[in-house]
């Protein structure tokens, strides 16, 4: 399994007149933010996503990530549909832009054969996107976050669809909620598969079996398209789920985060118009 280098895309450009580009990766447990150059990611930053939170609060928070940055445009994939009106909000007040909105109708470069788009996680997509873009053809993504989503790409580049399952922090939160004897243990792999502590048995069947559900799903997936793409994880359990993986090949932490810049690229013959920064909002 290879190490993605999380700044290195393969396709499109997200520089405008020397300009960044700022992606915004909402996800139900986490907010991720990136700083692009190019295709080069520079910065990035994680937080908690609170919808409570006000886009003055937001604008503190991202303080340090934008500081010496000149933004080009802005893109967005949120799976907290009430965060994106507060977000929308602080890239016009504090950076001067329109941001663009992954959403049914956006250009993605993919075609569509999932039945029903209009309840497609916009996160999903975006995964989908940059991973064709860095096989070119036929791909599988595992997203290991609060959910764990994996989708396919066909070999002619379109999206078909995938399998959502329950995310491997939730799964054991549930476990520990309804087994009386059962304590909650670290999220991490056991010494070996059979487990000769409580403890260790919790976390083969946690992690290992979390591990081998994903493998069973990726392989069912393989046998029925007839094809064995690539299969790239990411997602913030990623690190801790995909070295014990018999089918994933690559990890890429920022793979989102791609997808975004890619798909603002596509996007991009009618960026986001600059507006007037408002008086006395912060830089």
């Amino acid at each position: 399994m290879r190490q993605a280098r999380a700044a290195v895309g393969d396709r499109g450009a997200t520089v405008v007149n020397g300009m960044s580009l700022l992606a915004i990766d909402v996800g139900n447990t986490n907010t991720v933010l990136g700083i692009y150059e190019g295709t080069q990611l520079l910065r990035h930053w994680r937080f908690d996503s609170n919808p409570a939170r006000t886009v003055d609060e937001h604008a503190v928070l991202m303080r340090d990530l934008m500081r010496d940055v000149s933004l080009a445009g802005a893109v967005l994939s949120s799976v907290v549909p009430a965060l994106t009106p507060t977000l929308r909000d602080l890239c016009r007040r504090y950076f001067g832009l329109d941001l663009l909105v992954v959403q049914p109708g956006i250009s993605t470069g993919l075609a569509m054969l999932y039945e029903t788009p209009h309840t497609l996680g916009s996160d999903r997509l975006v995964n989908a996107v940059a991973a064709h873009a860095r096989t070119g053809g036929a791909a599988i993504v595992v997203d290991f976050g609060t959910a764990t989503k994996i989708e396919y790409v066909t070999p002619d580049g379109a999206y078909a669809g995938g399998v959502i399952c329950p995310g491997v922090k939730i799964a054991s939160e549930a476990l520990f909620a309804a087994a009386a004897r059962l304590s909650a243990v670290e999220l991490q792999c056991p010494p070996q598969t059979v487990g000769r502590t409580t403890i260790h048995a919790l976390q083969a069947g946690i992690v290992l079996g979390h591990v081998a559900t994903t493998d069973g799903l990726v392989r069912r997936i393989q046998r029925e398209q007839q094809i064995r793409p690539r299969v790239f994880a990411t997602g913030g359990l990623a690190a801790l789920l995909a070295p014990h993986s018999e089918t994933i090949d690559e990890v890429d932490e920022f793979l989102t985060l791609d997808g975004l810049r890619l798909i603002y690229a596509r996007n991009a013959e009618r960026p986001p118009r600059r507006r007037a920064r408002a008086r006395g909002a912060a830089p």
